[in-house]
């Protein structure tokens, strides 16, 4: 049974008191990764083998990211919101996922004064971290600060190195939030997906948009989202709508040089969409029971199908985007196969 997401750290200064011990992991945990899961694998072990009874694990997640606070300009590219960022860790095992807003008070403690407060609020018997962990302002702590703290406030310390992961070309290479946006930035969703352990998810909102699509019979979903776009291109994918349903797409990113566009939008030919609603196959144009707009998608990347070019004629680029379907049908149907047969194995 999990316990609801905190918004702020160390608000309720006697809940660490009335509550069993916990093993604790803290990072900004952005994109929830395949080094992100093995911290919290770590820490379910040590939690079931605390010596006071079973601890609970509790994932402390910084969002935003410190830089958006102390530089701005600087800061890296959202790679989930807050909400999908709480699933995942909770889908990784923790029980109990904390927000730390990066306040100037919450920055500006010293790496013993964090620690000393972790300790009076969560009672933890065990923190596990990355190799490359540090903390408190300026982060000036690191792992061998952490663990004498842990002397201090009876803890253990359990360092986990780097998890490696094999890109589609065989390279090996370790897990990473910055690996994955550099990847998911030169359009390399499928490697970005091998860090992952899951295809890159772009959460946000349906907005008007210039309404072209329904002139040329490719209306298309417009999303305005937080979170870092793929390289322009087009892509394999899927659409999970409000209703929980998830519908193949095919995923535009760029400024749409046929029509001589400036604005970088991503747009999604939602495939099949109403198909059960209607007993029509073909593709969404306004989806039963929701508004034509503002309403809530998550967009899966798949697979780069190709770059965006320029067409010299309408009829060339409906040409090109009828065989973009077929390519992105083929290759939604072929990841629900793997799926299916990976549940089953």
């Amino acid at each position: 049974m999990t316990e609801p997401a905190r918004k702020t750290p160390f608000a309720d200064r006697e809940h660490g008191h009335k509550c069993r011990r916990s093993v604790l992991t803290i990072g900004t945990f952005d994109g929830v990764h395949a080094g992100h899961r093995a911290l919290l694998e770590r820490a379910a072990t040590m939690a079931e083998r605390c010596a006071t009874g079973r601890a609970r694990v509790i994932a402390l997640a910084f969002d935003p990211h410190p830089l958006e606070a102390l530089a701005p300009e600087r800061a890296p590219a959202r790679l989930t919101t807050w909400p999908q960022r709480e699933r995942l860790l909770r889908e990784a095992g923790a029980e109990e996922v904390v927000r730390l807003e990066p306040t100037p008070a919450l920055l500006s403690l010293s790496p013993a004064e964090f620690i000393e407060q972790l300790a009076r609020d969560y009672r933890p018997a065990g923190i596990v971290e990355g190799t490359d962990f540090h903390f408190g302002a300026k982060r000036a702590g690191d792992i061998e600060m952490l663990r004498s703290l842990g002397a201090a406030h009876d803890f253990v310390v359990d360092i986990v190195d780097q998890v490696q992961c094999a890109l589609n070309d065989h390279t090996i290479a370790p897990a990473s939030s910055s690996l994955v946006r550099w990847l998911i930035s030169r359009g390399r969703v499928s490697d970005a997906a091998r860090i992952l352990g899951r295809p890159y998810r772009m959460d946000g909102i349906v907005r008007r948009g210039d309404r072209r699509g329904r002139t040329i019979n490719y209306p298309t979903a417009n999303i305005e989202s937080p979170c870092l776009a793929p390289a322009d291109g087009v892509y394999a994918g899927r659409a999970h709508l409000p209703d929980g349903r998830l519908v193949a797409a095919a995923i535009s990113v760029g400024t749409k040089p046929t029509f001589d566009g400036r604005d970088r939008a991503v747009e999604a030919y939602l495939m099949d969409a109403d198909a059960s609603a209607t007993g029509r196959s073909g593709a969404w144009d306004t989806l039963p029971g929701l508004p034509e707009y503002e309403w809530d998608v998550g967009l899966e990347f798949l697979a780069f199908v190709r770059d965006q070019v320029r067409f010299d004629t309408l009829e060339e680029l409906l040409a090109q985007m009828a065989r973009d379907c077929e390519a992105c049908r083929a290759i939604a149907e072929t990841a629900a196969l793997c799926e299916a047969a990976h549940k089953g194995a």
